[in-house]
C-alpha cells in the first residue's frame, strides 16, 4: 500500500512538472473545466464554503452569495495553476504577475538593520509572495509553512517555493531559527499567515471576524513582542486573472509598546477589511469556525 502511494504521487509529481512549463493562458483552460467539476460536479466543500458565506455576510441575500461562491471556486482553482506556474515562471514574468506595491514600509526598517515580521491571510494567492527576493535582493525571505504529511509533496512545495531564493521553515522551527538569525544580526523578512485556526489546545485568544466569535492564533504576536521586531501587513490583491499587488502596510516599529492581544486584534481587523472588498479572493472552503468558545 505505501509503495502505491509512494508510485501515484511520482506521477502525480511528474504530471504537475509537465503542466507547469505551459503558458498560463493554457493552464486556465484546465482550471476553467477544473471549476465546473468542483463546483457543480463533486461540490467540493459546497456546504462548508456555503455555511461560512451565510455566517459571515447574513446581510447579503442567497443570490448573491452564490455568486460569490461561484467567483471563489473559479479563483481557487486559478491559483493552482498559478502556483505550480513558479516552477518554472521567468524572473520577466513574475514581475509583471506580482507587482510590490509601498514596498518603502519594509525597506525604511531594513535601512535601519532591523528585520521584518510580514502578516498575511489567505487571500488573493498568497503564494506570489516568494517572488519577493526578487524586488528586495540581500534581505532574507523566509515563509512559515506547515510541513505535508506526503513527504514527496512536500518537498516538491518547498522547492517551489524557494525557487526565487526565499528559505521555507517549518512551523515547529520558527522561534529558534529567528532568535539564531537576530542573534547573528541577519536581516529578514519572516512571513506568517495569520488567519489559521489554532488547534484545541490553543484556543486562547478570541476576537470577533467576520460577524463570528473566532480563535486566532497569538503565536506570531508573541514572537514579535519577544523579538520587537518590526511588523507589516501583506494584502496580495488581485487586479486581473493571473496578475497582482503585493501591497504593504506598517503595523507596529515597537511590538512591545502595544497591549497584548492589540497587534493580533490590528492583523484581523485589517485582513477583514480586505476581505470584506472582495470576498471571493478568500479561502471559504477552510473550516475556520469549527472551534467555539468555552462557555464560563
Amino acid at each position: 500500500m505505501k509503495l502505491l502511494v509512494y508510485l501515484c504521487s511520482y506521477l502525480g509529481y511528474a504530471l504537475l512538472w509537465v503542466a507547469s512549463f505551459l503558458p498560463l493562458s493554457m493552464m486556465y483552460l484546465i482550471t476553467d473545466v477544473l471549476f465546473i467539476i468542483l463546483y457543480y460536479g463533486i461540490h467540493y466543500r459546497r456546504k462548508v464554503v456555503d455555511m461560512n458565506l451565510k455566517n459571515a455576510f447574513p446581510e447579503k441575500s442567497e443570490e448573491e452569495r452564490k455568486r460569490i461562491a461561484r467567483k471563489y471556486y473559479r479563483h481557487l482553482c486559478d491559483t493552482f495553476a498559478e502556483f505550480y506556474k513558479l516552477w518554472h515562471i521567468s524572473e520577466k514574468e513574475i514581475k509583471k504577475r506580482c507587482v510590490m506595491v509601498n514596498m518603502d514600509v519594509p525597506h525604511h526598517y531594513f535601512e535601519q538593520g532591523r528585520s521584518v515580521i510580514a502578516f498575511s491571510g489567505h487571500y488573493g494567492n498568497w503564494e506570489m509572495m516568494y517572488s519577493y527576493k526578487l524586488w528586495e535582493p540581500g534581505i532574507e525571505l523566509i515563509p512559515i509553512y506547515k510541513p505535508i504529511h506526503n513527504k514527496v509533496f512536500d518537498r516538491m512545495t518547498c522547492r517551489i517555493r524557494s525557487r526565487f531564493g526565499a528559505t521555507p521553515l517549518a512551523k515547529a522551527d520558527t522561534l529558534r531559527v529567528m532568535i539564531r538569525n537576530q542573534q547573528e544580526g541577519k536581516i529578514a523578512m519572516t512571513g506568517f499567515i495569520g488567519d489559521q485556526t489554532p488547534n484545541r489546545h490553543s484556543l486562547n485568544f478570541w476576537t470577533e471576524f467576520l460577524n463570528q466569535d473566532t480563535p486566532v492564533m497569538e503565536g506570531t504576536e508573541k514572537i514579535a513582542r519577544k523579538l520587537n521586531q518590526a511588523v507589516v501587513f501583506v494584502n496580495l490583491r488581485k487586479v486581473k486573472r493571473g496578475y497582482y499587488h503585493a501591497e504593504f502596510y506598517d503595523l507596529s516599529s515597537n511590538p512591545r509598546e502595544l497591549e497584548p492581544g492589540e497587534l493580533t486584534r490590528m492583523h484581523t481587523r485589517m485582513l477583514e477589511h480586505f476581505i470584506r472588498e472582495n470576498p471571493e479572493y478568500w479561502l471559504w472552503s477552510h473550516r475556520r469556525w469549527k472551534h467555539k468558545r468555552p462557555v464560563g
